[in-house]
This record gives C-alpha cells, sequence and structure tokens, in this order.
C-alpha cells in the first residue's frame, strides 16, 4: 500500500511541476501576458455567479437524485459548471483575462489550499490508534472535546485529520454512528478553530493583515466557550440517547479486541506526530517570514515564502508516505478517494466563485450592494449584528477567508483600529466567518473531507440539506442567543 500511495503522489508532484514550467515557458514566450486583467465586479452581472450556484445545487441534490451517476461522475460535474463559466468569461472579457484570473484562481488560492490539505491529509491519515478504544458517550464526547480544543493550534483540518478515523473506529460497532460525525464538524472542523490564526484560514488572513496573534483569544473567548459548552452538552445526552438503546450495538465488533479488554492503547506512525508539528511551523513560518520577494505568473504575485512553503508541504507529505509503516495506513483504511473528491470538486468551486468575489469586493457598486449597506446604519456606524450574520452567512457558501477579508475592508480595513474602537466589529466579523463555517458542508473545507472519511468507512452521513436540517435546528439558536448576549443589535 505505501509503495502505490507514493507512486500516486510522487505522479501528482510531477504533474504540478510540469504545470508549473508550462507557465513559466508561455511568460517567456508571451511577455504580453505577465499582467493580470483585473475584473471589474462593479460591472458584473448576477448571472456570472449562476455556475456557482449550479455546482452547489449539483453537490446539494445529485447524490440524492442519482447517486450512481454523481459517485462515478462528481469530477467530470464540477469540470463541466468550470467550463460553462470560463468559455463565455472568455468570450466576454478576452483570452488573457480568462488565462489571468483562472492562474490567479490556482496559484493564489487552490493549490496552496490543496497542499496543505493533502499534506494533513496524508500526516494524519499515517497515525493510528489501536487499543481497546469503544464509543460510549463519554468517550465520544472527550474526543470530541480533545479535537476541539487542538484545532486552534494545528488547525480545524489537522485536528480533524488526526481524530476522525479513531473516532470512526471507536463507533464501528454501533447504528447510529451520523450524529457522532455532524457534531465533530460542528466542532473540531469549525468551531474549534477560533482561538488563534493557526486555527482557521480566516484569522490567518487577519493576522497577515496585522491582528495581533492572541487577538481573538483574548476577544472572542466568552463566545467560543458558550458555542463549545453547548454543542459538548448537547452531544452527550443526543449520543446518550442512542447508547441506552437495547438495539444501538451491532451484534458483532467489526474492529473487536485484539490484545483482551484490558490492552491498552498503543499509536503505530508516531513519527507523524513530528511531521504534524512541522506542516504547523511552515503555516506559521509563511506569515511570519517577510523576504520580500515575489513571482509574477500571468499577473499572480507568489510569495517567496508561500512558495517554500508549498514545496516543503509536498516534502513533509513524501516524506509521511516513506516512514509511516505500511499497517498503520491499512489500520485507518487509508485511500485517496476522500482528498480525491474534495480536489475535484473544490476546483470546480474555486473556478465558479471567481466573478461571486469580485462582485463582492466591488462593496456598494457591485450586485451585493444591498447586503455590504446592511451593515452599518444610516450614520455609518457598524453594525456588529449584520456583521456577524452577514459574514456567517456568506461564509456557510463561499469561501469563509475572501468573505472574512472584503467584511475586514468594508469595516475599514485598518487592524489598529478594528482591534481597538471597533473591536466588537472585527469579533463579530472573526466569529461570523469561524462559526458559520458549521452550517453547511462547503462553509469549510474540513467538513467535505470528514463526510467523504465517514461515507468511506460504511457511515451514512445526511444529505447536503439533511445536514442543514441539522445545522438550522442547532446551530442556529445558539447563534441567535449568541447575537444578543455579545453583538450589540
Amino acid at each position: 500500500m505505501t509503495v502505490a500511495v507514493s507512486r500516486f503522489s510522487l505522479r501528482a508532484l510531477a504533474l504540478a511541476v510540469a504545470r508549473v514550467l508550462a507557465v513559466g515557458l508561455c511568460m517567456s514566450v508571451l511577455p504580453s501576458f505577465a499582467h493580470a486583467a483585473d475584473v471589474d465586479g462593479a460591472a458584473l452581472s448576477p448571472l456570472w455567479g449562476l455556475p456557482f450556484a449550479g455546482i452547489l445545487l449539483s453537490i446539494a441534490l445529485c447524490p440524492l437524485v442519482m447517486p450512481s451517476v454523481w459517485h462515478h461522475h462528481y469530477g467530470k460535474i464540477a469540470a463541466g459548471w468550470g467550463a460553462l463559466f470560463l468559455v463565455p468569461f472568455a468570450l466576454a472579457f478576452g483570452a488573457h483575462a480568462a488565462a489571468a484570473n483562472v492562474v490567479h484562481a490556482l496559484f493564489a488560492e487552490y493549490l496552496p489550499f490543496i497542499v496543505l490539505l493533502t499534506a494533513l491529509y496524508v500526516v494524519a491519515g499515517g497515525i493510528c490508534v489501536r487499543g481497546n478504544l469503544h464509543g460510549s458517550p463519554k468517550l465520544n464526547t472527550f474526543l470530541l472535546g480533545l479535537g476541539t480544543v487542538l484545532a486552534s493550534v494545528m488547525g480545524t483540518t489537522g485536528a480533524a485529520m488526526l481524530l476522525i478515523r479513531p473516532l470512526l473506529r471507536a463507533n464501528d460497532n454501533r447504528r447510529h454512528v451520523a450524529h457522532v460525525v455532524v457534531f465533530f464538524i460542528f466542532l473540531v472542523a469549525n468551531a474549534g478553530g477560533a482561538l488563534t490564526p493557526l486555527g482557521d484560514p480566516p484569522l490567518f488572513l487577519g493576522f497577515l493583515k496585522g491582528v495581533d496573534f492572541f487577538w481573538t483569544l483574548r476577544h472572542i473567548l466568552p463566545e467560543t466557550l458558550l458555542l463549545w459548552g453547548v454543542l459538548l452538552v448537547l452531544f452527550y445526552f443526543i449520543d446518550r440517547h442512542y447508547y441506552v438503546n437495547r438495539e444501538e450495538l451491532l451484534p458483532s465488533d467489526p474492529t473487536p479486541d485484539s490484545e483482551g479488554p484490558r490492552a491498552g492503547i498503543r499509536l503505530e506512525g508516531k513519527a507523524n506526530f513530528a511531521l504534524l508539528v512541522a506542516v504547523v511551523a511552515l503555516v506559521l513560518m509563511s506569515g511570519l517570514w517577510k523576504p520580500g520577494i515575489v513571482f509574477d505568473i500571468l499577473g499572480t504575485e507568489v510569495p517567496l515564502q508561500a512558495a517554500v512553503r508549498d514545496g516543503l508541504l509536498i516534502a513533509v507529505t513524501l516524506v509521511s508516505l516513506a516512514v509511516t509503516p505500511r499497517t498503520a495506513r491499512a489500520g485507518n483504511e487509508f485511500n485517496w478517494e476522500p482528498m480525491l473528491e474534495v480536489g475535484k470538486l473544490f476546483a470546480g468551486i474555486f473556478l465558479t466563485i471567481i466573478p461571486v468575489i469580485a462582485m463582492l469586493r466591488a462593496g456598494t457598486d457591485g450586485a451585493f450592494a444591498g447586503v455590504i449597506r446592511m451593515v452599518s446604519d444610516p450614520a455609518g456606524q457598524p453594525i456588529d449584528s449584520m456583521y456577524f450574520w452577514a459574514t456567517g452567512i456568506l461564509s456557510s457558501f463561499l469561501d469563509n477567508a475572501p468573505t472574512y477579508l472584503v467584511f475586514f475592508n468594508t469595516a475599514g480595513g485598518d487592524p489598529a483600529t478594528l482591534m481597538t474602537r471597533d473591536a466588537s466589529t472585527l469579533a463579530a466579523i472573526s466569529a461570523g466567518a469561524v462559526f458559520m463555517g458549521a452550517n453547511t458542508y462547503i462553509g469549510n473545507a474540513p467538513n467535505l473531507m470528514v463526510k467523504a472519511i465517514a461515507e468511506s468507512r460504511g457511515v451514512r452521513m445526511p444529505s447536503f440539506f439533511g445536514y442543514m436540517a441539522w445545522s438550522g435546528a442547532i446551530l442556529l439558536p445558539i447563534f441567535f442567543v449568541m447575537t444578543f448576549l455579545f453583538f450589540h443589535v
């Protein structure tokens, strides 16, 4: 298994290098293409958002109405929606603008996203927890709480990839497991990342803009602890409700204790813990190290620190594949399908989201002018509750990092002012971007990956709208209470 996985990664790495070289060749042959054509979001019609809406509806509906077709062709469907945006865009604005925007989406957004996600997926997938783990309500609540705390240290993706497999193995002798995964997404994949810039990409963007590293820890700790506490208590009682049912346990345990009921917990692939630390250090390095060297790729600026980070993350991935015992990945039932699904779907999302983000950045001159105006009163003063909900709702369906940045700039964009005089507004933006990423499967990157891993292990997860029913029933009431407690209306 290790050899096959390594070959797959080497092929992917070779393909990525070939693309970089091809772009470099195009730049040297066609120097006039070395400047990106910025798209004026104010001039775009809302109709340009239809391909993005189409791919979201496909993710939501296709697994329900044509599951077999979706399972075998989701990559082609995502590519089709991407083409429906890109071809008309090239005809309307020219091949130069289309190429420049695709390169920007690829090098500034998609490749850093997918390289980091792959590194965390491979490294965490090499840590196998063996021993007498049984998914009781107390153990499940402990694992969710542990992952929630770890998320602010190693990121929501890192904590989710580290703990989702042990959690699934602990509960593989139970009939009802979907609710465990749903709360795992709520807590570990989202709310847990609210306290440091390492936790979630929006906060890391704020850190790069000048927000102090510990600012969110000091200013949204009460909101975060409220959300964590309520969700963990709710989960315990819901899980206990299922657990006390006499029909809950399966007749046989798919992963029975191999060393007796008193066997201790053992870890395989422990070298991957050091690699996890390396991943976190590389992410932090890319925010702190400012050499001032920038590469221009069709008008997209790629800083040296970002290129070094991504190159070393690929190296970390390959090291993990090389040093992890084959039995550790076999014990985790490691396979590439969840990573492929996320990679293909988010490629379509990152492409079709281009005009949507452009219209948002146009502010009051764009198609989303109504949303931008709602966050301020007639005197121009920010309404914190509206910032919380506007940032949160858009982050539920769009990439929460650029959404955070849009409202960060709408609120003035000066970190010194936002951290002091307008601290409550920045807190609302930060909380909305992080917390409400849990509202949908696509609100934050690890959501869809956790779902895919759970389904690959035989868990019947809620549909797109079924998951939103869970989030609507559980999260939205908490967010309404939070609004009145912490953000002025």
